[in-house]
């Protein structure tokens, strides 16, 4: 399915361009500081899987090799990297398809129901076995009714499952219920979505805005969580301000979503989305007069970790553009405040863009993943340029309505 009006930015397709050679027998590989793929690393469930979604994006756009792209990682989604012999999919395997990990993890589980949706949004139907059989997977084996939430992590055999909780898995549920429920036949998945987001919102009220990012298996919060290593890449400690951005435009998109169903939109949606992205404006950008988002505070709102990521300055993009797109919609009555509230994202994604073209592109397409609090390379974090998913969503997030989701978007466009 080939969008037939919609033309993708200069900088989207640069971004397909330089993720081309991330393509390898089994999957996607993680592409190093050169763009070339780094075969040191094994072929990793959630870069394959979001690369996917990428390359669907760019198919449905009608970008030349995107389709093909996009079809050799539904191939490995269904082949290389599911477990044959046990429920799910392998996080990581080895070059040769071995795998590479015993464990089991519902986060990169999100990211093949993302790329699946895309690619049924792009017209390739053998991903409709691999979403059923992915949305079935997370029903099974990781949805935990009680809480309305998501188990984190599990043995190969999914016998054990892990008693720590993580926020970050389930705001990629979210994503990935947003998407599948867009895709026809399920839009059920919505309502996964929404459990999920009433949690997160009700946090956000608990604790001033700063999301605990780590519980208990009874979901009771976990703010001491890797005090030790406070710059791991999935498990960081304290709050972490990229992810209030990210749920702030995930709160927006599911917003959008029930008012093209027609159905009651919370009342604490719209101000939730703000208050987090206001709190990461006023908390975590250019703290020591340096621009750019640190990585992680402390529930005091200091900062932790003071190294600027790629991620969170797109989802920084991300939640100004939704923000401003939602408040667009408010009635006349606040015509005044809302032209002020414009006017202000505007300003900020003007911002953004600058800092990041400045301090994280290097060339078309190619943005380095990680600065220090001096806005220098580093990589006390992340190495290497692994995947373009962050990046190719702030390109075209401006460009598309917040409902359906950005596949399905598209494709309507």
């Amino acid at each position: 399915m080939v969008s037939m009006t919609f033309t993708l930015p200069a900088e989207s397709v640069a971004l397909l361009s330089f993720a081309r050679p991330a393509a390898v027998e089994n999957g996607f590989g993680y592409l190093g500081p050169d763009g070339q793929v780094d075969t040191s690393q094994p072929i990793q469930l959630w870069i394959t899987g979001r690369m996917t979604h990428c390359f669907a994006l760019g198919a449905i756009a009608g970008v030349e090799g995107c389709e093909e792209m996009a079809r050799h990682g539904i191939k490995a989604l269904a082949t290389t990297l599911k477990d044959p012999d046990n429920p799910g999919w392998f996080s990581a395997i080895n070059m040769d398809g071995t795998p590479a990990s015993e464990d089991k993890e519902s986060y990169a589980h999100t990211f093949v129901i993302l790329a699946a949706s895309s690619a049924l949004a792009a017209g390739i139907e053998e991903a409709r076995p691999l979403l059923e059989d992915a949305l079935g997977n997370i029903e099974k084996y990781w949805w935990d009714e009680e809480y309305g939430m998501m188990a984190d992590r599990a043995s190969r055999d999914m016998t054990r499952i892990d008693p720590y909780r993580g926020i970050n898995a389930n705001m990629h549920l979210t994503e990935a219920c947003l998407a599948a429920c867009s895709t026809p036949g399920c839009d059920q998945h919505l309502n996964k979505a929404l459990r999920i987001i009433d949690r997160v919102v009700a946090l956000v009220a608990e604790f001033d805005g700063r999301l605990p990012e780590h519980f208990s298996s009874t979901w009771v919060p976990e703010l001491e969580y890797n005090r030790d290593k406070p710059a791991d890449p999935f498990r960081p400690f304290g709050s972490t301000p990229g992810h209030w951005l990210e749920w702030a435009r995930l709160i927006l998109h599911a917003r959008a979503e029930l008012q093209l169903r027609g159905r009651e939109v919370p009342a604490n949606f719209l101000p939730t989305a703000q208050r987090l992205y206001a709190l990461a404006m006023s908390e975590a950008w250019a703290p020591n007069e340096e621009l750019g988002f640190v990585y992680t505070v402390d529930f005091e709102g200091k900062p932790v970790v003071t190294s600027r990521m790629h991620w969170v300055l797109c989802e920084g993009i991300g939640a100004a553009a939704a923000l401003r797109t939602a408040i667009s919609s408010e009635g006349e009555a606040r015509d005044a405040e809302v032209e002020e509230e414009r006017t202000r994202y505007t300003s900020d994604l003007e911002m953004m863009w600058a800092y990041g073209y400045e301090k994280f592109r290097e060339a078309p397409g190619a943005w380095v993943h990680e600065l220090d609090e001096m806005n220098r390379p580093s990589t006390t974090t992340w190495s290497g340029k692994p995947d373009i998913y962050h990046t190719l969503q702030a390109t075209i997030v401006e460009s598309v309505p917040l409902a359906p989701s950005f596949s399905w978007a598209l494709a309507q466009m």
